[in-house]
């Protein structure tokens, strides 16, 4: 990503076994932001091909669900299933990166903010995707530097 005017953003997806959490990139690649909840079902792989180009996305980042011990469980096999149909169909690069504990921050950051608990259930999986989008784009950042 060149940082340039124009320049692309990266989606981070946090893939549940119900709901999709999507988030997207500042064109920096600085920061990220929660942007949408897509039911599971058909037309799933299709809607997030189509997000990836109507939203300028030259990479793809899907949380791999690692258990605390660093071992991958059935949901990492699910994912791993889910980004092999997804990377032929975006066209562009496709990786998957660390999620663990994503979905409990994404919960504590909407509970400080007051959310109520109907309107956390909506929101958690696109925040989540957001959190695991952070720690990426924030890993990518320290790798520039060092």
């Amino acid at each position: 990503m060149s940082g340039g005017p124009g320049a692309s953003r990266i989606m981070g997806i946090d893939y549940g076994s119900r709901r999709v959490g999507v988030a997207l990139s500042d064109r920096l690649g600085i920061a990220a932001h929660p942007f949408e909840v897509i039911e599971v079902g058909p037309g799933l792989h299709r809607r997030l091909a189509d997000l990836v180009g109507s939203e300028d996305v030259d990479k793809v980042v899907v949380g791999l669900p690692v258990s605390l011990d660093g071992t991958e469980q059935a949901a990492a096999l699910r994912t791993r299933r889910f980004v092999d149909r997804l990377r032929p169909l975006v066209g562009v690069e496709v990786v998957m990166y660390d999620e663990r504990l994503t979905t409990r921050i994404a919960e504590g950051v909407l509970v400080a903010a007051g959310t109520s608990r109907s309107k956390r259930r909506r929101r958690v999986d696109k925040v989540a995707a957001a959190v695991m989008l952070q720690g990426y784009l924030d890993r990518q950042a320290r790798t520039r530097v060092e």
